[in-house]
């Protein structure tokens, strides 16, 4: 017995010896391949590097996304400019005035083509993917402005849909790849803010183009059309040249990145969530993310979201004319304050969201923010105050959309489910378009009560999603707690744990580093495959009074706030690196 004892005893301490070994090697691997690359920046240097993508990424795609904007939405200031007159649009079709068919047509086609666009982008490249649609929908535009009858002008706008579907969903994908999941809500904010200060300016610059009424024998509607898609071209053509490709192909794009600075960003995204290498194309892959509840979720608020900013988009200026009696040229001056606003909120939300860690929070913020401007703006006796309202109003609904894309974000792990993700939030984005256009009708004016009332249910329904997503985030995050499931858990995770070990020790202070769990298991041999959820997991066993365990142990946090759990007294530990994609605030 005593023999038995001893060898036993002998037996557990070699192979806790032997794994010691195995992990400092496999850590000492993984050091040199994560760290080479940021030894050699300095932390200033590694600021600039950001910096720089910064400006050549975020403010081109913003750039872009203002025409996009402006060629989307023109169709009010153009409505109220002479083209429902001269058109006929105001005539009922049934229940639906043909102003609105126009608005409809294009979210047809821009729903039904944003799935393929996150693949195409992959094959093509943005800098060819992006110039192109972008030049050829300003050609469209160009037409609109040409059109005859209103029929030309639906048929016109079915095409723009086919072209500018492929432009958000693929720019929010782009950015995704460049930025760790605390970087991206700023990025985001400032992406959507730059398209918030188009509608801002598009009411101005429709106004003074529409002084232009008379010359070469167009009328004032028509010039909105015809410069804001030469704009459009203009911006399309350059593109080209100053559009970035994706993280791992930076350093072939125009006086950008070298290739051992993209190398840089490359790891930084990697250590964040582990999923910066692209992935060959799987089909199989692409749609499995459609089995996460939490997906549709995002969606569903992202739909709600979109319902009353194109809602805003479509119909303000004729709010402001119809409903609170101001001139033509007053109404498409009085657009830009309230986008003026709503882009000082929008970046407070993004900046609060990355410094606190916090995503569903903001969501709740902005839909309050609705649910206190949308009476205002509806039941209100002074027009000023009813002006008040819409300020709140379009600060809420706008802010919320580049909360959701980080919300969405932060929790999804993988480069096909990150591309099915971006395309399923936009495309519902594109429903909420749908819903948007039919929710202030011309029967309703000029007080337009059914479509506040719309406007109010999609925002409570928002808050409610969100409680459900933050109940079912708080329930995973327990669970994997007690190593009873792996989150957002990739086939990348079955090749080696030791990339995640090598990142929290070399970068303890890297706040969107891959969040560690440790959970008691029974010795085995390691390397080892085991089963929790339906999910298989590479582990590696280790002395939990190591360093090592020490460090991975003080990774174990939630999105939001440091975990308060006790310590693990046994020893013997396993870990298992995943990403939490659930926040529970």
């Amino acid at each position: 017995m005593a023999n038995s004892m001893q060898a036993a005893a002998y037996h557990n301490e070699y192979n806790v010896d032997n794994e010691k070994e195995i992990v400092s090697h496999k850590e000492d691997i993984n050091s040199s391949t994560h760290d080479d690359y940021e030894c050699e920046f300095t932390p200033a240097e590694q600021r600039k590097i950001i910096h720089r993508v910064d400006r050549r990424l975020v403010v081109t795609v913003g750039v872009l996304y203002c025409v996009s904007l402006m060629d989307r939405t023109n169709l009010s200031a153009a409505s109220i400019a002479g083209m429902n007159k001269e058109l006929h649009l105001n005539v009922l079709m049934g229940t639906v005035s043909r102003y609105s068919v126009v608005t409809l047509v294009f979210f047809t086609t821009y729903i039904f083509f944003q799935p393929p666009s996150t693949v195409i982008i992959r094959y093509l490249g943005p800098r060819i993917h992006l110039s192109v649609i972008v030049t050829l929908w300003g050609a469209v535009m160009i037409g609109m402005g040409f059109s005859q009858d209103w029929q030309s002008l639906a048929a016109l706008r079915v095409v723009l849909g086919i072209l500018e579907a492929g432009f958000f969903p693929s720019c929010v994908y782009l950015m995704s790849t460049w930025y760790t999941r605390y970087d991206i809500g700023k990025r985001y904010s400032v992406f959507y803010i730059l398209g918030s200060l188009a509608s801002a300016c598009a009411g101005i610059l429709a106004f003074g183009l529409m002084q232009l009424n008379g010359r070469e024998g167009l009328t004032g509607w028509r010039w909105i059309f015809i410069i804001e898609g030469a704009l459009t071209c203009f911006l399309g053509i350059g593109a080209y040249w100053m559009l970035v490709d994706f993280p791992d192909k930076a350093h072939t794009s125009w006086k950008f990145l070298t290739e051992r600075e993209a190398k840089f960003i490359i790891n930084r995204v990697d250590r964040d969530r582990g999923d910066a290498k692209p992935e060959p194309w799987n089909m199989a892959k692409f749609f499995k993310g459609g089995l996460d509840f939490k997906v549709w979720c995002y969606a569903l608020i992202f739909f709600n979201t979109t319902t009353v900013s194109y809602a805003l988009a479509y119909f303000l200026p004729v709010i402001l004319q119809i409903n609170m009696g101001f001139t033509v040229g007053a109404a498409q001056c009085l657009v830009a304050p309230p986008y003026a606003f709503a882009a000082i909120i929008m970046y407070g939300c993004g900046w609060a969201g990355d410094k606190w860690k916090v995503r569903g929070l903001i969501i709740v913020f902005n839909m309050i923010l609705c649910l206190i401007g949308l009476p205002i703006m509806g039941f209100a006796k002074s027009p000023a105050v009813r002006y008040f309202g819409v300020f709140l109003t379009t600060a809420g609904a706008n802010s919320n959309v580049p909360a959701t894309m980080s919300y969405q974000a932060n929790n999804i792990r993988g480069q096909w489910k990150r591309a099915f993700c971006s395309a399923t939030l936009v495309g519902m984005g594109g429903v909420g378009g749908i819903a948007g256009g039919l929710v202030f009708r011309t029967q309703d004016a000029p007080t337009y009560r059914p479509g506040i009332y719309a406007c109010i249910a999609t925002s409570c329904f928002s808050l409610l999603l969100v409680a459900v997503v933050s109940l079912i985030s708080i329930r995973q995050n327990k669970r994997a707690d007690r190593g009873e499931v792996e989150l957002e858990w990739t086939e990348g995770d079955q090749k080696g744990f030791s990339a995640d070990i090598s990142a929290a020790r070399n970068d303890p202070g890297l706040e969107a580093a891959p969040h560690l769990r440790t959970t008691k298991t029974r010795p085995f041999t390691n390397p080892c495959t085991r089963t929790i959820g339906n999910e298989q997991q590479r582990c590696i066993q280790f002395n939990a009074n190591q360093t090592a365990a020490g460090n991975l142990r003080t990774r174990n946090v939630h999105l939001h706030a440091p975990s308060t759990q006790p310590p693990i007294p046994n020893p013997t530990i396993t870990t298992t690196a995943q990403l939490r994609p659930a926040e529970a605030r």
